[in-house]
């Protein structure tokens, strides 16, 4: 699902550097450096390279248009690969080496270099056969704000883009946004920025030590979250730059679907509280028993407008992120591209909606995290959630 799609699953990165001033002519020579090559007509197993967000049959970058949106580039990571099914080619194998040993009666089994070279006539002949699988991800960057979406979560999908992209922009480094790094950006400069600063609990500045090593800013969020949800009022107001009026109010809450971390003797296990929740029982049981909050539903409304998004709490990436369904007026003289470019346009205004009224509901909670009594204001929380719901509200 991508940037079109009502729903999508989404990660961000900063762009660390500085590009040049020629700004659309040096990534449309990028872009096509690195454009994504067709391997339909070959017997090729893999091919990796940017394609058009408009069209992912195309790879042509020549113009700036192609990728550029105002202040956004715009273009997608295509990813065709050859997959054969082991027992197809073990079958093959074993035929082409029954015919070798017919064909040669004085030996009694194939020589190893034979049995290699027969694996791989015999592979290239069926991924010959074979049409690659296609997969395509969404890239937004901003070249405002260096911040850079992208469409997928999996690790290994990920790894490849940030291979891709620091083949076609040596110059540049991307940076995950992660819970810390996320809070380093809404702080920067202001008053709380030290009180961050001091409660970073990573060794060094490398990302893997500050992902893991401030897990406590996510989970932390969530569980003051889901207190709110409870025992809150529900009700934030807008702080954070974006589409929205500074100060318009929103609504913030968890529901549906949780899960949890639990260790024990037998190691650590994922437990997963799914359904509309009345008074979270399980959930607050699971949390006076130590356990952890990974991920949950958050629901987010303004106005007539909602969002709904599955925050996962170490990484802040944001699965099956739905936002206010995109509503364009056209006639039949409305010009197909103009069309998808108001598309394009009015899709990032919403989705970026959502993550000010998340930045702004996350910026809240750490004013309350960094202040001087948050041991005070996390006893609070727990006997609050440990003694039942009382304050709850249907949802």
């Amino acid at each position: 699902m991508g940037i079109f799609s009502n729903t999508v699953s989404l990660c961000q990165f900063q762009v660390i550097g500085t590009p040049p001033d020629e700004l659309a002519s040096w990534v449309s020579e990028r872009l096509a450096w690195q454009a994504f090559r067709s391997i339909e007509e070959s017997a090729e197993e893999l091919s990796i390279g940017w394609v058009r967000i408009d069209d992912n049959e195309l790879s042509d970058f020549s113009s700036p248009h192609t990728f550029q949106y105002d202040h956004y580039l715009a273009f997608a990571l295509r990813h065709d690969q050859r997959k054969l099914p082991a027992a197809l080619l073990k079958a093959h194998l074993h035929r082409a080496e029954q015919e070798f040993l017919a064909a040669n009666p004085g030996l009694r089994k194939v020589p190893k270099q034979k049995r290699e070279n027969l694996r791989d006539a015999v592979r290239g002949m069926l991924l010959g056969k074979t049409l690659p699988v296609p997969a395509t991800y969404d890239v937004v960057w901003d070249s405002r704000s260096q911040l850079l979406s992208f469409t997928a979560l999996s690790a290994k999908v990920i790894e490849l883009f940030a291979e891709l992209f620091k083949k076609s922009f040596p110059e540049l480094r991307l940076l995950p946004v992660h819970p810390y790094a996320r809070a380093e950006r809404l702080l920067h400069g202001g008053p709380l920025a030290p009180a961050l600063a001091a409660a970073n609990r990573a060794g060094s500045e490398a990302v893997l030590d500050l992902i893991e090593a401030n897990q406590w800013l996510g989970r932390d969020f969530l569980l003051w979250l889901i207190n709110d949800t409870l025992h809150g009022s529900a009700e934030f107001a807008v702080s954070q730059p974006g589409p929205a009026v500074n100060g318009e109010s929103f609504i913030a809450y968890i529901n549906d679907r949780l899960q949890l971390l639990a260790r024990g003797d037998s190691g650590v296990q994922r437990v997963t509280v799914s359904g509309p929740q009345r008074d979270f029982s399980e959930v607050r049981t699971a949390l006076g028993d130590g356990k952890e909050i990974l991920e949950a539903v958050l629901y987010l409304e303004k106005q007539e407008q909602s969002w709904k998004m599955t925050v996962k709490a170490d990484l802040f990436q944001f699965a099956s992120f739905k936002a206010p369904p995109v509503t364009i007026e056209k006639d039949d003289l409305t010009d197909p591209v103009m069309e998808k470019q108001a598309v394009f346009f009015e899709r990032m205004y919403l989705l970026e909606g959502g993550l000010q009224l998340f930045d702004s509901l996350y910026a809240q909670f750490l004013a309350q995290r960094l202040a001087n009594d948050w041991s005070a204001t996390e006893q609070t929380i727990l006997n609050q959630l440990a003694f039942g719901g009382s304050g709850s509200r249907d949802r």
